[in-house]
């Protein structure tokens, strides 16, 4: 009997459109709210993004821990750029839901966003998403995040 690939590891994704990662690029380089964290876009491959945070004290909350809406942030947008690289040119993708759970407290000098298509679909995809920190003994995780996103077309929304 030969082993089974496991239902939720590493896939392999097919892009609908070959430029994908210059239109992911330009999307994320619109997008305003990732330019006021600071957070940058530094990896885009078919389903996977990475997106990077380094730590500012003007995003923490009253422990001095980085807060748990900007760790959301970043997750959410590397979940919905992975979602986004695998949608026709004239689609685009918005979060319909998510779940975060926290794993620790987000203490770091920099944090790291990976977002990753777990189900690709026509109207609906379900990515997940970790958040990791760069600590002095290495990375740890901070947290990670179910989502799924929407398909939108035809509705004036450009990525």
């Amino acid at each position: 009997m030969s082993a089974a690939r496991p239902p939720f590891g590493p896939q392999v994704f097919t892009p609908a459109d070959t430029a994908f990662e210059q239109r992911v690029r330009d999307s994320f380089a619109r997008q305003r709210v990732m330019n006021t964290l600071g957070a940058t876009l530094t990896s885009v491959s078919p389903g996977e993004v990475v997106i990077e945070l380094p730590f500012r004290e003007d995003l923490t909350q009253q422990h001095g821990y980085l807060h748990a809406a900007i760790v959301t942030a970043i997750v959410d947008s590397a979940c919905g750029y992975a979602a986004y690289s695998l949608m026709p040119v004239d689609a685009a993708v918005l979060t319909v839901e998510y779940k975060v759970n926290f794993l620790a407290p987000a203490a770091g000098r920099r944090f790291i966003a990976y977002g990753r298509v777990m189900k690709p679909g026509r109207t609906l995809t379900v990515t997940t998403g970790e958040v990791v920190a760069e600590t002095e003994s290495g990375l740890k995780p901070v947290a990670t995040m179910l989502a799924t996103m929407m398909a939108v077309s035809g509705r004036e929304v450009s990525g």
